[in-house]
């Protein structure tokens, strides 16, 4: 069995449609639904059953002898959530938990940190997993903050030499696109955003910058889409012996003017792009720039090639947001 925390939303879900074309319907979804479309994600895909997550390490302990790897992906994403003792027991509590639990059973355990532990970008988007490198970072938010933590506190237990699961990866995931994303609402991806208001006929609507040395429009995003995190997902479960904390992003930094001349060119419409003031409570938080440094991964053995933006926003605008069910 494969265990997938936050297997209903926008990445677990894409896991589970990718583990399903492999032939491996024994897995274990543990997420909530609420009352929204977030089941949507998992309409098409065979699962063997649903857990919430209030139940996990229950769940874990009565199937222990039939897991094989658990992929916790469930945390609260939202980089605008304000109640920190939420996002603390989410994002961090239940991490360490799985962390604790994967390390004293012998399970294999891939988690999902983000970008977003890097800050403003000043101490560089080097994914080094040691003690001191992890030290330098300083998050502009509190799930940055979240995520980093955790990293940090993994960091020390290897560096202690604790007892740690025999394959463990932090993935600090960079901007990701992709289907399966229309819950996330407000937190969605500027594609997704953009669709609407394009073939409603109206102007892309982007950020006017604020900071010296980028134009209006000229913030720069690593943008990945879902296909390729799975991809190192994958790999990962199919390399047991590799473990670390690796960055997961093109290595290419692109503009949103960019994205959104993307999605105009995906929909086959002339370009038209009008910027607004970004609002005040975001500019002290707001990152101008990420780019994945993945030399790490790419040393680790990884080396399938990263979608290029255009492509990827085109499968995504003709093949999903186009469609009549624009779910994977």
């Amino acid at each position: 069995m494969i265990v997938v925390t936050g297997g209903a939303g926008f990445i677990g879900s894409n896991l589970v449609a990718a583990l399903a074309a492999r032939g491996i319907t024994d897995v274990a979804v543990v997420d909530r639904f609420r009352d929204g479309e977030k089941w949507q994600n998992l309409a098409k895909r065979e699962v063997a059953t649903l857990v919430p997550p209030e139940q996990t390490l229950a769940f874990l302990d009565q199937h222990a002898a039939e897991i094989d790897a658990v992929f916790h992906l469930g945390a609260i994403s939202a980089t605008t959530e304000r109640d920190v003792d939420k996002i603390v027991a989410n994002n961090v509590a239940l991490t360490l938990d799985l962390w604790r639990w994967c390390s004293w059973r012998g399970c294999r355990l891939i988690y999902a940190s983000s970008a977003a532990t890097y800050g403003d970008g000043s101490a560089g988007f080097d994914d080094d997993g040691s003690c001191d490198g992890l030290a330098r970072l300083r998050p502009l938010n509190a799930y940055g903050w979240s995520k980093h933590l955790v990293d940090r506190r993994i960091a020390r237990a290897v560096a202690t030499g604790d007892l740690v699961p025999p394959q463990w990866a932090g993935l600090k995931f960079f901007n990701v696109y992709g289907p399966n994303e229309a819950h996330k609402g407000d937190m969605m991806s500027v594609v997704a955003k953009l669709h609407p208001q394009l073939t409603a006929g109206n102007p892309a609507r982007l950020f006017k910058s604020h900071k010296d040395g980028f134009e209006d429009g000229g913030q720069l995003r690593d943008f990945i889409h879902v296909d390729d995190c799975i991809a190192v997902m994958l790999w990962l479960y199919d390399h047991p012996e590799v473990s670390g904390l690796f960055n997961v992003g093109t290595g290419k930094a692109r503009s949103f003017k960019d994205l959104a001349l993307a999605t105009f060119s995906a929909l086959g419409l002339p370009p038209r792009i009008e910027y607004f003031d970004m609002p005040e409570h975001l500019r002290g938080k707001y990152q101008y720039f990420t780019q994945a440094t993945t030399d790490r991964l790419r040393a680790a053995g990884f080396d399938q090639p990263f979608t290029e933006l255009e492509e990827g926003v085109r499968r995504y605008v003709q093949e999903f947001l186009s469609q009549p069910d624009p779910y994977r």
